[in-house]
């Protein structure tokens, strides 16, 4: 039987839509039936196509050609009609509605291990032309990188970055390419590229392959200018942290102190108390291990108390609200604040007390003289 042509294609809407029934039936004759009668039963299944324009529709349906193609090539033996079999199904799909990566990245592993490489190129290169996805580009990478064609995989990851710019790991990806051949400063000049993209998927990733790259490079300074660029961007505690441990495994213990340092007067002006908590168990950490008695004692005047507290629940109007308990952190500095606050009320108070006092008199004196 010839392989499937959409010009002869019978549609239909009753039980020969039913794609487990043709799988049962398929593995039924594989097993005991004769090759000419399992590939007129695919002709027959695959002559059902789905009448939904969906890719879920279409996924048990694309089942029955993979199994066709897979039963012509290790059954059969069949070259040929395996590759007409990969060629029908690649015309049948709609793929301006949507594809499947799974067929064209079977159809090129088929074309290389005939040693057919200019064909599996090829048809790999259509793939991403008509249809470009991101598993058909790491495909096609992957193809590449087996046959050593590392410039080949070069233009791959720039047309994949020209297909999405914001893809954090693909970024890395081409840079660890770059890495394991032995370029630093191709890869270095691909992670800046992509930091300097507007828009990002997963930044901190991004941002924390760079930052290894270059610890795992030994360039220390290079290293130091990444983490005050973040900071720039992002004052976020696990950075602040991150860039201190930096410094404590290089053994620049000063340097990590004043780190630490700055973080904690960065975060208390922004007033994020958990956070602060976690940078201080990180340089009372740092301490532990890298300190002195008095540096030991000096973050632990600096750690906060823990206490509970209640607080009204906000509730839309005309509900009532009730009560929860919280914990909440009781910073040394704040509390001295606040001393220092109630201090400087009760002078006010006093000074106010003592102009009132002083305007009483001078009213008692105007009267007593106006009596006079």
């Amino acid at each position: 039987a010839a392989v499937f042509s959409t010009s002869k294609a019978v549609v239909s809407t009753q039980s020969t839509g039913d794609y487990d029934a043709w799988f049962d039936l398929l593995r039924l004759l594989e097993a005991d039936g004769s090759i000419e009668d399992v590939r007129d039963t695919y002709e027959r299944a695959i002559a059902n196509i789905p009448l939904v324009a969906s890719k879920k529709g279409w996924r048990r349906y694309i089942y029955l050609w993979i199994n066709y193609a897979l039963f012509e090539e290790l059954e059969v033996e069949d070259v040929d009609k395996t590759r007409e079999v990969y060629k029908a199904c690649l015309d049948i799909i709609p793929h301006k509605k949507f594809t499947f990566g799974k067929i064209w990245l079977m159809f090129a592993q088929f074309e290389i291990r005939q040693k057919n490489l200019s064909e599996a190129r090829k048809i790999m290169g259509t793939s991403i032309g008509k249809c470009p996805k991101p598993k058909l580009f790491k495909g096609y990478i992957d193809l590449e990188l087996q046959m050593r064609e590392f410039d080949r995989c070069r233009k791959i990851y720039e047309k994949f970055l020209e297909f999405d710019m914001s893809n954090c790991n693909t970024w890395i990806k081409f840079a660890e390419l770059e890495t394991i051949l032995g370029d630093s400063d191709r890869a270095r000049a691909i992670f800046n590229l992509a930091i300097q993209q507007p828009l990002l998927d997963m930044p901190e990733i991004l941002w924390k392959a760079y930052i290894d790259f270059e610890v795992e490079e030994e360039e220390h300074d290079r290293v130091r200018a990444l983490y005050k660029s973040l900071l720039q961007r992002t004052k976020h505690v696990k950075v602040w942290i991150s860039y201190g441990n930096f410094e404590a495994t290089i053994e620049e213990a000063e340097r990590a102190r004043d780190i630490f340092e700055e973080a904690d007067r960065s975060l208390q002006q922004e007033s994020q108390k958990e956070e602060r908590v976690l940078c201080l168990e990180a340089w009372r950490e740092f301490e532990m291990k890298h300190g002195t008695e008095q540096t030991q004692n000096d973050i632990a005047k600096k750690m906060p108390r823990r206490v509970k507290k209640r607080r009204k629940i906000d509730v839309e109007e005309g509900g009532e609200g009730g009560w929860e308990e919280y914990w909440d952190y009781i910073f040394p500095d704040a509390e001295a604040n606040s001393s220092n606050l109630k201090l400087l009320q009760m002078a006010k108070m006093w000074k106010k007390q003592q102009q009132e006092s002083s305007e009483e008199e001078d009213e008692e004196e105007e009267e007593n003289e106006e009596e006079g």
